[in-house]
């Protein structure tokens, strides 16, 4: 009795495990349906070589999303999965790109894990900071139902 009990709570317990994978593997995240946007960033009509595109939701609540800018200036905006897209709405943007220079900060004791001499390493800035910030960057997208391509011109 015992050991049919095992085996019926067994098959039981496979038949939960298995509802919950399908109820929870689906593509539906809660986030909602979000649409490809893709571009590419440049400065004074140079592509930005490395960074990020932040894209804040206007809506309060809204979801928000960003994208790591290529050595070629590309970008693909993502909400939750790489390129997946942003949800339709209105968004602030920015761009953020530094470059720190690393070789200074590997060749000493404790190396990368000492945040004081990364502070100190030199650092190129490939865009002015008021593009940094989304009351100065001057930047704005709607995000429709389409794919969109928005490349972003900055320039002094």
């Amino acid at each position: 009795m015992i050991l049919h009990g095992r085996i019926f709570c067994g098959h039981w317990l496979l038949m939960v495990f298995g509802l919950a994978a399908t109820l929870g593997c689906g593509e539906d995240d809660g986030i909602g349906e979000r649409t490809a946007v893709r571009g590419v960033v440049t400065y004074n009509g140079q592509p930005v070589p490395g960074g990020t595109v932040s894209f804040m939701n206007d809506t309060a609540g809204g979801r928000n999303g960003g994208g790591d800018i290529g050595p070629d200036g590309s970008y693909a905006a993502t909400t939750m999965k790489p390129g997946d897209g942003l949800v339709p709405g209105k968004y602030k943007v920015t761009v953020s790109s530094v470059e720190v220079d690393m070789s200074k900060v590997v060749g000493n004791p404790g190396g990368l894990y000492r945040s004081d001499l990364i502070k100190k390493a030199p650092k190129k800035i490939n865009v002015p900071k008021k593009f940094a910030s989304p009351t100065t960057s001057g930047l704005a997208l709607e995000v429709k139902s389409e794919p969109l391509t928005y490349d972003i011109k900055l320039a002094d």
